[in-house]
């Protein structure tokens, strides 16, 4: 589904104005059909992530007759898991160890994965700023995963990711979901959560796994919550 200038006000909690500015400055990802302005609901929510722009959950709601269980966040990453001490000292050494490390059926193909994981970060870097990366497949049904997973990776040393903020990156969110509706949850579950002081305190410093689950549970209770921005 292609947004509007309107559509895309409304999500990302700002006025048609700013949107337009945002065009104008080439700042927001966007196209030009007959004349008329367009947007990609996924590619919003990411740039939105990256920009730390607090999004209606409404940009998620898409396809919301759908019987299929809305993914929840914490579920997400115990399914995934978390792992320590990532080997690598580039972009993509990083991820290889990650795609190797992950808690994913059988069937996929972790070759193709990672091939996969690549090319989006030659779109654009994943790394959202504060030493976090959320790598993630674009198209999220390709890999047939049929339940979401987030995937929480500590690596031995920072490396340089491209992120928004220039900061080399310590910790990342590698995340797999069978549909775009999942995948759109998640990323912005995850973008509230990240939010929280004193969890981003605990992924600084690496900290065990059960408390950083339990800073995840209460970071995103309040999930949806903000006002609009001039």
């Amino acid at each position: 589904m292609k947004l509007t200038v309107k559509d895309a006000s409304h999500l990302l909690n700002v006025s048609e104005k700013t949107i337009y500015r945002w065009i104008a400055g080439a700042l927001i990802p966007h196209q030009k059909i007959n004349e008329q302005f367009r947007f990609n609901r996924a590619e919003l929510l990411e740039w939105a992530t990256a920009k730390k722009i607090q999004v209606s959950p409404e940009i998620f709601s898409e396809d919301s007759s759908s019987s299929d269980k809305v993914p929840d966040l914490l579920e997400a990453l115990r399914s995934g898991g978390i792992v320590y001490r990532i080997s690598g000292r580039d972009k993509s050494s990083v991820l290889r160890s990650v795609v190797d490390a992950m808690n994913l059926p059988e069937e996929v193909d972790r070759d193709f994965l990672f091939q996969v994981l690549l090319a989006r970060e030659a779109l654009a870097s994943t790394g959202i700023g504060d030493g976090i990366a959320i790598p993630h497949v674009r198209n999220p049904i390709v890999l047939h995963i049929n339940r979401p997973s987030i995937t929480l990776a500590f690596l031995d040393e920072p490396i340089d990711f491209g992120a928004i903020d220039g900061k080399p990156v310590s910790t990342l969110f590698t995340m797999v979901s069978p549909t775009v509706r999942a995948h759109l949850h998640l990323l912005s579950r995850l973008s509230f959560a990240l939010r929280d002081q004193r969890l981003k305190d605990l992924l600084t410093s690496q900290s065990g796994r059960d408390e950083i689950f339990e800073a995840f549970a209460t970071a995103s209770c309040g999930a949806g919550q903000g006002g609009r921005q001039a």
